[in-house]
C-alpha cells in the first residue's frame, strides 16, 4: 500500500507532463469523432490542455528540487522553468497556427503532434539519466520533422528529408556518447556519474561527453550541428517554423545547462571552454549569415542560431555562479515569446516571403509594423524588452563566471545583430513610400495586390500581444526579478 501511495506521489509531481499528454490523447480521440469544419474544438481542448499544464506548474513552484522515478526525472527551478514557458509557448503556438490550419484534413494531427513535442522538451530538461534524455531527444525531434513537411509541398518534403536526415546522423552521434559514458562508468544516472567520470578514461570521457552534447546541440541549433535550420525554417510555413525554432530549443538549451552542472560537472575536460567556444561561434557565425538574407524566414533561422551563442553563454557557467539558474530562466523566457512574435510576423502574412514583400504587405497595417519593430529590437536587446533583461541576466552571469572574453564578444555581436534587423525594419518602418496598392512585385504580376489582401487575422493578435508582454516584462524587471534572482 505505501509503494502505491509512494508511486502516486511521484505521478502527482508529473501533474504539469500528464495534462499534456491528456491534452494530446483527448485530442486526437475527439478529432476522430469531431466533422473537418469543426476541429476547432480540438484546437480548444489542446489549447486548454497547455494552459492548465502551465497553471499547475505556477502552483507548483518550490524552492527545493526533487527526483522521481529511481531519480530519473529531476523537477526543480530549471524544469519549472521549462515547464511553463514550453506549456504557454506552445498553446501560443497552436493559436498562431490556426489559420494555416484551419479546416485543414489533418488539423488535429498537427495539434496533437504540437503537444507531444512539446512534451519531450520538458522530458530533455528534466531528464537526470542517460536513458531518459535519448528518449526524450526522440519525443522532441519525430513529431517535429512531421510538422516540418506537413504541409506536403516540395519544399517542406525537402526540409522534413534534410532535417530527420541530420537529426539520425546525430541521434546515432548521441547513441554513440550515451554508450561510451556507460561503458566508463556502468552506469547512466546523472547522480552517479557525476562521482565516477572524474575517474573515467580520457578517450571514452571525450567521446561520450562530444555525442551527448552534439545531441542537445542539435536540437538546439547551435554550431556545428546548425545546418538544418534555416533550409527547415525556410521550406515549412511559418507557423511551424515558429514553433520548431522556439520551444526544443528551451528544452535542449536546459537540458544542456543540467548537463555541465550535474554529471559533468568534475570532469578532467575543460567544458566550459568548449560549450563557451560552441556559444561563440553560434552567435558569429549566425549573425554573419543572416548579414545578407532577403527572406524573412531565413533572416529569423539565422537569427535563432545567433541565439543560441547567448543561450549558451550560461550554459558554459553552470554550477560556477548562482547567477546562473535565473539568468537562464529570464532569457528562455523573454527568447520564447519574442521569437515568436516575430515569426508571427511573417505568418500574419503568408504571401509575403522577402522583406521588400513584407513592408508592402503590411502598408495598409501600421501597428503591425510597430509590433514587428518592438520584436525585433527585442530580439536584439533593447531596453525596455525582456531579452534586454535576459541579456542582462546572461552577460552577469557569464562575467561572474569568469568569462569575460566571451561577455565582450557577446557584446559586439549583439550590436552587429542590429544591421540585418535595421534592413528589414527600415523598408516596413518607411512602406507608405513603396509602390501603390495595385503596383506588382518584380516577376510578380498583381504580386503586392495579392499580398496585401491576404492576411491572418490569428497570426496578428500573437505578434501584438507578444509585442505589448515583452515591453511589460521589460518595464516591470524588477518586479519579477525579485521572484527568481536569489537574495
Amino acid at each position: 500500500m505505501g509503494g502505491m501511495t509512494g508511486a502516486g506521489e511521484e505521478a502527482l509531481a508529473l501533474l504539469p507532463e500528464l495534462l499534456l499528454l491528456l491534452g494530446a490523447v483527448g485530442g486526437l480521440l475527439l478529432g476522430l469523432w469531431t466533422p473537418q469544419h469543426r476541429q476547432w474544438r480540438v484546437r480548444a481542448v489542446v489549447i486548454l490542455s497547455c494552459v492548465a499544464s502551465a497553471a499547475v506548474a505556477v502552483l507548483a513552484l518550490d524552492d527545493t528540487a526533487t527526483r522521481v522515478f529511481e531519480e530519473t526525472w529531476v523537477i526543480d527551478g530549471t524544469t519549472e522553468t521549462v515547464r511553463i514557458v514550453v506549456a504557454l509557448s506552445a498553446a501560443v503556438a497552436v493559436v498562431l497556427s490556426s489559420s494555416s490550419l484551419a479546416g485543414h484534413p489533418r488539423e488535429t494531427e498537427a495539434y496533437v503532434l504540437m503537444v507531444l513535442g512539446a512534451l519531450g522538451t520538458i522530458a530533455l530538461a528534466a531528464s537526470g539519466d542517460l536513458l531518459l534524455l535519448v528518449a526524450a531527444y526522440l519525443l522532441a525531434s519525430i513529431p517535429l520533422y512531421a510538422l516540418a513537411g506537413f504541409a506536403k509541398d516540395s519544399s517542406g518534403t525537402e526540409a522534413t528529408l534534410k532535417y530527420y536526415l541530420m537529426g539520425a546522423f546525430v541521434g546515432v552521434l548521441m547513441m554513440i556518447g550515451v554508450t561510451s559514458l556507460v561503458l566508463a562508468t556502468g552506469t547512466t544516472g546523472y547522480p552517479d556519474l557525476a562521482t565516477l567520470l572524474p575517474e573515467a578514461p580520457v578517450a571514452l570521457l571525450a567521446m561520450g561527453v562530444i555525442g551527448v552534447l552534439a545531441g542537445v546541440g542539435f536540437k538546439a541549433g547551435a554550431v556545428p550541428v546548425h545546418f538544418w535550420v534555416p533550409d527547415v525554417t525556410a521550406g515549412t510555413t511559418p507557423a511551424m517554423a515558429a514553433y520548431i525554432t522556439t520551444i526544443p530549443k528551451v528544452g535542449a538549451v536546459a537540458a544542456a545547462f543540467r548537463l555541465l552542472a550535474e554529471p559533468f560537472a568534475g570532469v578532467s575536460l575543460d567544458l566550459s571552454l568548449l560549450v563557451a567556444v560552441i556559444a561563440a561561434l553560434s552567435m558569429t557565425l549566425g549573425n554573419l549569415a543572416a548579414f545578407n538574407q532577403t527572406d524573412v524566414l531565413r533572416l529569423l533561422a539565422y537569427s535563432t542560431v545567433s541565439q543560441v551563442g547567448y543561450l549558451f553563454m550560461v550554459v558554459a557557467v553552470a554550477g560556477r555562479t548562482d547567477l546562473a539558474v535565473p539568468a537562464l530562466a529570464i532569457y528562455l523566457a523573454g527568447y520564447a515569446l519574442t521569437n515568436l512574435g516575430a515569426f508571427a510576423a511573417v505568418a500574419a502574412f503568408p504571401e509575403a516571403r522577402s522583406i521588400r514583400e513584407w513592408a508592402a504587405a503590411a502598408r495598409r497595417n501600421r501597428w503591425a509594423v510597430v509590433s514587428l519593430v518592438v520584436c525585433l529590437l527585442g530580439l536584439v536587446g533593447t531596453p525596455p524588452t525582456a531579452v534586454f533583461v535576459g541579456k542582462l541576466a546572461v552577460f552577469s552571469a557569464a562575467w561572474d563566471g569568469a568569462l569575460i572574453w566571451l561577455v565582450v564578444l557577446a557584446a559586439v555581436n549583439t550590436v552587429a545583430s542590429l544591421f540585418y534587423y535595421l534592413r528589414w525594419i527600415a523598408p516596413a518602418a518607411s512602406s507608405g513610400q513603396l509602390e501603390s496598392p495595385g503596383t506588382a512585385e518584380p516577376g510578380e504580376p498583381g504580386g503586392a495586390t495579392k499580398l496585401r489582401r491576404r492576411t491572418a487575422t490569428a497570426p496578428l493578435v500573437v505578434l501584438h500581444a507578444a509585442a505589448l508582454v515583452s515591453v511589460l516584462l521589460g518595464v516591470g524587471a524588477g518586479v519579477w526579478l525579485a521572484l527568481v534572482v536569489p537574495g
